[in-house]
């Protein structure tokens, strides 16, 4: 007898059914079960023959990472069997929520299916899987489907080892599943024979609608009320998503690449943005000033219940949340919205989780939240020892470090808000279930002392006895660059809007040499003050301002003389993102930040347009001690000059490819001086089109490897994986000392 120990994404995924359909294929006897997180097998003969049928026959949705073979000298069966699950070491996550598959839509679509237009359809390839669960392994009991019990004709299927829904822990039916009632503004009932028809025709007529999915809630609007929706919602310019009803409706709205289409159509079915076509206001009204809009396609049942009978084309779903707080998952809560209906369902929601949100370049991701669809997931390291990292302030997420493993959370918000930290709470504690953690090491945080991510980090070093570690921003952003490319070391250009420096100013323009244990800078923007602190970060104008003063330029304001006298005091900063903010006002591209990034991004939409016409000064850098510093006064003096031609997306082009070249300049030459072989680029401005693309070029010029982003999110998100990496090395310097 020989026992067999799969590691991997095998929870969840039609696993067992797959290993018990193989084995009774080639006559074996034996059986297989849940192990906790993997999947434990024993069979009398021919391992060899059985591994290479089980590879062949791997669910869609699975992945083996690693099989362990020993012999088993153990009960022994006369035929082979799927045995109860037992609990067993937790080392892997199950898998993310995902769409629904072909064949459950062949069963939705099929008249007189049992499944016909049914809510909840899904089977071992698809459906809730993350947002279900509660604790390891992956079995009924253990997810919120448990309080439905299975009618006889799902159990049969169930037990069933030729049915496409043998063993799969989320089944139902509309006899014994979960289901949709739709309500009015007041939480009444509306009685109606085919809610989703209702929804649909709802949408069409013009009405604000909450409809609840697989990890939250949406509000959706037609594509011709998107005005209202601003005003009703509160939302002046910020970007709305939209689903659209198929891949040939998107292609008429946007223009695609072969990887977007790829993507759009993927189990994970996030919103990717796309660049605009011409002639449609719905999306300038979604995302006004931007030369991109965000779309998804329908992934749960429900969306194609309601685009069954919807006329339009396709509507806005943005996440259902109070501005600041989480989305809403509890049916009482969403009826605060004050929206006109909601079309709610009575399976509880264990694990909110928004949408991934993600643009292509080249043939990369760069995320810009990491949620639905791939969550969780693991990024491998080699590192020892269980680190909790708490992220940053805004776009957090949380992270665990577990047996070499980095876990991120789902996106969880923004950490103004009590209710985001209550989140993150809950959200890092659903992982220590799912992984038995008992023990942690060390908490990694933020160096800013007034990040409100510092108290959760504290209070969970007190819970666990564990040290606490405060490690750079922008060291955090290198380093995550660095476990996304399965790299150790490198130099890194780390742009962003605002990072707590080590001298206890404000960065965003930092030239790193790092590594898993330490970083030098070596180079950084000029300084320039950053009038009234956080207040210049909302008012660009300020930003602005403080150019036209360094450079003798006139900016006229009503304040300007209050403006002068707090420039003498203010903090001083390195940040591109305050830069990019200021080239956007003085431009007359956008003169207010209504929201996270906007001046920067309307900027791109500019860029895109530029042509590399207008002469800035070929050297920036400037020598200072050990550190390199790029001047950019000369570039404002330059643009200030500009100021009112007709030029201005070539001036905004000029200005940016001459900072971005001297940030590449300054970075060949300590790679060179390091011996490094890479060099990246990380931080909110690198999801920008233009920027990454002359990073990209200019370090090709010089023969070394520019490094981007695709599995960890390139903002703040993605701080809390390059701070777990970071603890866990502290952690082998500790234990070495």
């Amino acid at each position: 007898m020989h026992r067999i120990v799969v590691y991997g994404v095998v929870q969840g995924v039609g696993f067992r059914p797959t290993v018990y359909r193989v084995a009774k294929s080639l006559g074996l006897r034996g059986w297989v079960k849940n192990n906790g997180s993997n999947v434990e097998i024993v069979i009398d003969r021919d391992v060899e023959s059985f591994l290479a049928e089980l590879r062949k026959n791997l669910p869609v949705n699975a992945r083996i990472e690693r099989i362990d073979v020993s012999e088993y000298s153990g009960m022994s069966f006369d035929d082979f069997r799927i045995l109860e699950s037992s609990h067993g070491v937790k080392d892997f996550p199950p898998p993310p929520d995902l769409a629904m598959c072909d064949a459950c839509l062949a069963d939705f679509y099929e008249k007189g299916n049992r499944r016909y237009m049914y809510a909840f359809t899904n089977c071992t390839d698809c459906g809730a899987r993350f947002t279900v669960i509660k604790n390891m392994p992956f079995d009924r009991i253990n997810t919120t489907m448990f309080e439905f019990p299975m009618c006889r004709e799902c159990n049969s299927e169930y037990e069933h080892p030729a049915n496409r829904r043998f063993h799969a822990q989320t089944i139902s039916c509309p006899e014994c599943g979960p289901r949709y009632t739709l309500y009015d503004r007041n939480g009444t009932p509306v009685p109606v024979e085919n809610p989703f028809e209702k929804f649909a025709v709802l949408i069409d007529a013009g009405k604000i609608c909450v409809l609840k999915g697989y990890g939250g809630m949406h509000i959706l609007c037609a594509l011709d009320r998107i005005k209202y929706f601003r005003d009703w919602y509160r939302r002046k310019s910020k970007p709305f998503a939209l689903m659209m009803r198929n891949l040939e409706t998107v292609e008429r709205y946007a223009y695609l690449s072969e990887i977007e289409r790829e993507i759009l159509l993927s189990r994970a079915r996030p919103i990717v943005l796309l660049k605009k076509k011409a002639g449609f206001e719905c999306l300038e009204d979604a995302s006004p000033g931007l030369p991109n809009f965000g779309v998804m396609l329908p992934y749960a049942p429900v969306h194609h219940l309601i685009f069954q009978h919807l006329k339009s084309d396709g509507f806005v779903a943005t996440s259902a949340n109070v501005p600041g707080e989480p989305m809403i998952i509890e049916n009482r809560e969403a009826f605060a919205l004050n929206a006109d209906y909601y079309l709610l369902h009575n399976l509880k929601i264990h694990n909110r989780c928004d949408d991934s949100v993600l643009r292509v370049y080249s043939n990369r991701k760069f995320f810009i939240r990491k949620s639905r669809g791939f969550v969780p997931e693991a990024l491998t390291i080699d590192a020892k020892g269980t680190v909790i990292a708490v992220g940053a302030q805004e776009n957090l997420s949380a992270s665990v470090l577990i047996n070499g493993k980095i876990y991120t959370t789902q996106y969880l918000g923004d950490g103004l808000s009590y209710n985001v930290l209550q989140y993150m709470k809950g959200a890092l504690s659903h992982y220590l279930r799912l992984f038995n953690v008992e023990h942690v090491d060390t908490i990694c945080l933020d160096l800013h002392p007034g990040y409100t991510t510092r108290s959760v980090a504290f209070a969970l070093a007190k819970k666990f006895n564990a040290r606490t570690l405060e490690i750079q921003h922008h060291w955090a952003h290198a380093v995550s660059l660095f476990v996304d490319n399965s790299i150790s070391n490198g130099v890194c250009i780390a742009i962003d809007g605002t990072g707590y420096g080590s001298d206890g100013k404000i960065w965003g323009g930092e030239v790193l040499n790092a590594g898993m244990k330490g970083f030098q800078r070596v180079g950084h923007l000029s300084e320039f003050p950053l009038i009234g602190g956080e207040t210049a970060v909302n008012d660009i104008g300020r930003v602005a301002f403080a150019f036209a003063e360094l450079t003798g330029n006139n900016l006229k304001r009503e304040d300007d003389t209050l403006l002068r006298a707090l420039m003498k005091k203010s903090v001083m900063c390195t940040s591109f993102g305050r830069v990019l903010d200021a080239l956007s006002y003085v431009l007359g591209v956008c003169e207010e930040r209504t929201y996270d990034g906007e001046p920067a991004m309307k900027l791109e939409t500019l860029l895109m347009e530029g042509k590399p016409w207008v002469k800035m000064p070929d050297s920036l850098v400037e020598c200072n001690g050990d550190e390199y510093v790029i001047n950019v006064l000369p570039v404002f003096e330059k643009v200030f000059e500009c100021r009112g031609s007709e030029k201005r997306a070539d001036i905004a082009y000029a200005a940016v490819a001459a900072i971005v070249k001297n940030f590449v300049d300054v970075a060949i030459k300590s790679a060179n001086e390091y011996g490094m072989k890479y060099i990246g680029v990380s931080g909110g401005v690198s999801y920008n089109d233009v920027i990454v693309s002359l990073f990209e070029k200019y370090v090709k010029q010089s023969g070394l490897t520019p490094l981007l982003h695709d599995r960890v999110p390139n903002g703040d998100m993605g701080i809390s994986v390059g701070q777990c990496a970071i603890g866990a090395h502290d952690i082998e310097c500790v234990q070495n000392s």
